[in-house]
């Protein structure tokens, strides 16, 4: 026998109809999407048909707890008159100086679906006492008592089975406090995918998923794998993408373009169970790919039942540029940004000016603009002063256009570190950036840094520590762990830590800078050559063997190591210029502190960015009691 299922209803008139339960407008017959809010407008004034709401009511039923401008309801009103109306009919009224009125001849109409679960016959219609059977009853009370008693047990059946069905329904809609607890906490955004085989538009592809992954980092409640975690998943099967990145859900999607319009289909899976959280599809122009990423980020967030704070809706609702090609630009040089060697550094600056030539606006790739040239003087590529001098002019203009913006208090807060050495502004920038954008990897992982340099090891573990949780896969991050625990003298777990991210990320050659440095310390003088050699070769130096690395490589004591190292740089000086701070720190470490001194003096008139860690550094702690070197302190403004 078939079985029904009490699927709820729909409102329906002549020309649509809506379905509050699916979240599905059909307008003569056709899927119309709307946006979340905008469907939640429309299915309050649907509710209240014929009656007059003030704009008052309207904003606190769908804005409640929320300050909302009172021309946002006015422009989702504008949008829904457009998408319903026709010529001979308007249906929704503005009521002067109060509000609205929807008017439409609407039935309500119950729906049901069949279902093994609920046994309800669909054959006929449900009748409890017909005509006759009630004169019956009166005309012979026996038979009518025990009619009437065959009738109440069919009555208090019906009744069970309906609150039965109810209460399902009622589970379905308010999840326990345990669904509740289970609800994703974080989620990754994989690059979209063309369907059609004649349209690949990787600058829209990649664009519309870095907008997605920036909109939903403004959300405090829930953590977003970066973009650059996520590129290299495009064509990775989505749960196995979802276990590497160790996030609850990844929200996958496919791009299509038809003539002048491109379709978006989403969906949210559980990483878990592989279950869909929610799925929806998204018509809009071409050109306006900005309205679909603000859809599906409405959309998102309600599948993700989260409770956005007013400061998480300006997060999600701010748009950074209205140019489509300045966004695909910026998300380009951050690709290059984030590969880390000096020529993908100007590759970087590049892209990031293309970005600004389009839209002289755009804070972001002016922020941008100032990481790849403050990155680009740390790692030699330029000289340091000039470098720097354009990182602080992109990031002021990077904040006189937005004060808000996360990453720019970031790439000032840096240019202030490594150098200007203004250490109260470079944290006060810090916590800044990491109060408007908690999900903000650099921002902790720089930050972590500062700390580092202040001698605040505790607190730089915490801050490396919660950039891994944000970006767990991010070598550069993974190295910044290393890094803090040398300078906090833990070297076996940062030996450990380096070893594991070298075999997970064999070519990335900062990892191999930071062993080196840690086996130096442990008198592992093999390895100590052997990472030296694998930095260089990875760097693109010459990385022979010489007899000094040969000899450094079998040396039995502390100063022959040191020694042979120190001929070994001056050899590799004749090529290339010498790193002054490294210079220092052997010399330091043979004994020779005038020498020592010297080249100290070198790299503070240089600004070596590693002149930032002068006070913590291991390699110069057979100087740190002499007086000159309290005189550098103070120049650098670290003795405090």
């Amino acid at each position: 026998m078939d079985k029904l299922e009490n699927k709820g209803f729909v409102y329906e008139c002549e020309r649509f109809v809506l379905d509050p339960f699916e979240r599905t407008l059909l307008i003569e017959g056709q899927s119309v999407h709307l946006p979340a809010k905008e469907f939640e407008t429309l299915l309050f004034l649907v509710e209240h048909n014929g009656q007059a709401l003030s704009k008052e009511e309207i904003l606190a039923a769908i804005w409640p707890d929320t300050f909302v401008e009172e021309g946002n309801l006015t422009k989702q009103i504008s949008r829904l008159r457009k998408v319903l109306n026709t010529s001979e009919q308007q249906f929704i009224e503005t009521i002067p100086k109060h509000g609205y009125r929807f008017t439409a001849d609407l039935h309500r109409k119950q729906l049901v679906q069949k279902t093994p679960e609920i046994l309800m016959p669909v054959t006929e219609p449900v009748q409890l006492l017909d005509q006759e059977t009630a004169q019956d009853i009166v005309r012979h009370p026996v038979i009518g008592r025990k009619l009437s008693m065959r009738y109440l047990l069919a009555s208090l059946l019906l009744i069970a089975v309906f609150g039965f069905a109810a209460a399902i329904a009622w589970i379905t809609m308010h999840p326990t406090r345990s669904d509740r607890v289970s609800r994703p906490r974080s989620i990754a955004v994989l690059p979209f995918k063309s369907v059609a085989a004649d349209f690949h538009d990787d600058n829209l592809r990649l664009g519309l998923t870095d907008g997605l992954i920036t909109k939903l980092s403004g959300i405090k409640q829930i953590v977003v794998r970066p973009t650059n975690a996520v590129l290299k998943y495009e064509t990775s099967d989505l749960l196995v993408a979802g276990r590497e990145l160790a996030v609850d859900a990844v929200l996958d999607g496919n791009v299509q373009r038809i003539g002048q319009k491109i379709r978006v289909t989403v969906q949210l899976v559980s990483v878990r169970d592989g279950s869909l959280l929610w799925g929806g599809a998204f018509d809009e122009e071409f050109t306006d790919v900005f309205r679909v990423q603000d859809a599906i980020v409405e959309q998102a967030v309600s599948a993700l039942a989260l409770q956005l704070t007013g400061e998480d809706r300006r997060q999600i609702t701010k748009d950074y540029t209205a140019n489509p090609e300045a966004h695909y630009a910026y998300v380009r040089g951050r690709v290059f940004w984030n590969k880390r060697t000096i020529e993908d550094f100007r590759e970087a600056i590049k892209h990031f000016n293309q970005a600004i030539e389009k839209d002289p606006n755009y804070a972001l790739a002016y922020s941008g603009l100032a990481d790849s040239y403050s990155l680009l003087a740390d790692y030699r590529g330029a000289p340091t002063d000039e470098a720097y001098s354009k990182a602080e002019a992109a990031a002021l203009k990077a904040l006189e256009l937005d004060n808000d913006l996360a990453q720019a208090h970031t790439s000032l807060a840096y240019v202030r570190m490594y150098h200007s050495w203004n250490w109260k502004e470079a944290e006060s920038r810090f916590r800044k950036a990491i109060a408007l954008s908690p999900n903000y990897a650099t921002a902790h992982q720089w930050y972590s840094e500062f700390l580092t340099a202040m001698g605040r090891f505790d607190e730089a573990l915490v801050e490396i520590r919660r950039a891994k949780e944000i970006d767990p896969l991010a070598p550069i991050i993974n190295a910044g762990e290393v890094w803090v625990l040398y300078y906090a003298r833990r070297y076996d777990e940062a030996i450990e830590n380096g070893k594991r991210l070298a075999e997970t990320n064999p070519q990335f050659a900062e990892v191999y800078e930071y062993l080196k440095r840690c086996y130096d310390q442990k008198g592992m003088y093999r390895e100590a050559i052997a990472a030296r050699q694998m930095r260089r070769k990875l760097a693109d130096l010459d990385p022979i063997e010489t007899p000094p690395i040969k000899r450094a490589a079998a040396a039995s004591s502390p100063y022959d190591y040191w020694r042979n190292r120190l001929d070994q740089e001056y050899a590799d000086a004749r090529n290339e210029p010498p790193a002054n701070f490294d210079m220092a720190e052997i010399y330091a470490q043979m004994g020779e502190k005038d020498k020592a001194f010297e080249w100290l003096e070198k790299a503070l008139k240089e600004k070596n960015y590693l002149m930032v860690y002068l006070k913590v550094a291991p390699n110069l702690d057979p100087i740190r009691s002499d007086e000159r070197f309290v005189r550098l302190l103070q120049l650098t403004r670290l003795a405090f």
